[in-house]
């Protein structure tokens, strides 16, 4: 098959080109390398793909003789409050837009990536698919936003889209702002931790001072951690899937540990320290 990959020079988004690619697909990629993070890190990311450098907001699209797109290009972070909200707008609601319409038009069938920030402080913990959104974030509205879209597109003009809500996905090449790159680097350069809160809520099946604890003990280092009362404003507390549904319906189920993804983790954190 023919397949697009927009932020094909994320975190995700490298990982899924090279995937598909393993599999025996065509894959194009797109991503505009914007600067929310150290763009060297995007371009190394994107070593080795065929990834085009367009603006999904800005730029004609023409997805004629593509078999699927995954769309994972967006601007990420929960902490969207204030003067940076249009580039939120523009990033991931307006570029959103106008690559379902691109679909639509062409009859493409369309991954969505959305986030697990759009169902805020979730009534049920862990979080399954059906529970009412309630974001926290100006982020979290804008992922919502973009479903609505793709729902519109599905009404009006046939659009063929799943929708995907990640929560938490960690591992090698995760964006630096990231809490578990961070508490690696800090250990890896002797640096330090802000953590917010007092560490009892957290994501998976652990609490941040869970994770803390796993580091350490890989790393076999102290993290020197600076706590902060108050989460800052929207950061979720607790967040974790409920993944009931797919392991009964698709029969899946993890392959990597919670302490295997820690120690990869530090290893390619690691490795990048040593190298710079």
């Amino acid at each position: 098959m023919r397949l697009l990959v927009t932020g094909a020079a994320g975190f995700i988004g490298s990982h899924l080109a090279e995937s598909l690619v393993a599999d025996g697909h065509e894959v194009v990629g797109i991503d505009c390398f914007t600067d929310y993070y150290d763009t060297s890190l995007k371009e190394e990311n994107a070593r080795g793909l065929e990834v085009r450098r367009i603006d999904l907001a800005e730029e004609d699209l023409d997805f004629a003789g593509f078999d699927g797109v995954f769309h994972l290009a967006g601007q990420p972070g929960v902490r969207s409050f204030g003067g940076v909200f249009p580039v939120y707008l523009r990033r991931n609601v307006l570029a959103s837009q106008r690559v379902f319409e691109a679909a639509a038009r062409e009859g493409v069938k369309v991954v969505f990536a959305s986030s697990s920030s759009v169902y805020g402080a979730a009534e049920r913990y862990p979080t399954p698919e059906d529970t009412r959104p309630h974001p926290l974030s100006p982020y979290g509205i804008t992922k919502l936003a973009c479903e609505h879209l793709a729902d519109a597109y599905r009404r009006q003009f046939g659009l063929d889209c799943v929708v995907l809500r990640y929560f938490n996905a960690f591992g090698p090449r995760q964006r630096p702002d990231m809490a578990f790159t961070r508490i690696a680097l800090a250990l890896a350069e002797g640096g330090r931790f802000e953590l917010f809160g007092d560490g009892t809520g957290g994501a998976l099946e652990a609490s941040m001072n869970e994770v803390i604890a796993l580091f350490e003990s890989v790393a076999g280092a102290r993290l020197d951690i600076v706590r902060h009362e108050d989460p800052v404003a929207g950061d979720q507390r607790r967040t974790r899937a409920d993944t009931t549904r797919i392991r009964d319906e698709l029969g899946w189920a993890p392959r990597v540990s919670l302490e295997d993804g820690i120690r990869a983790q530090w290893r390619w954190s690691s490795a990048r320290v040593t190298s710079a």
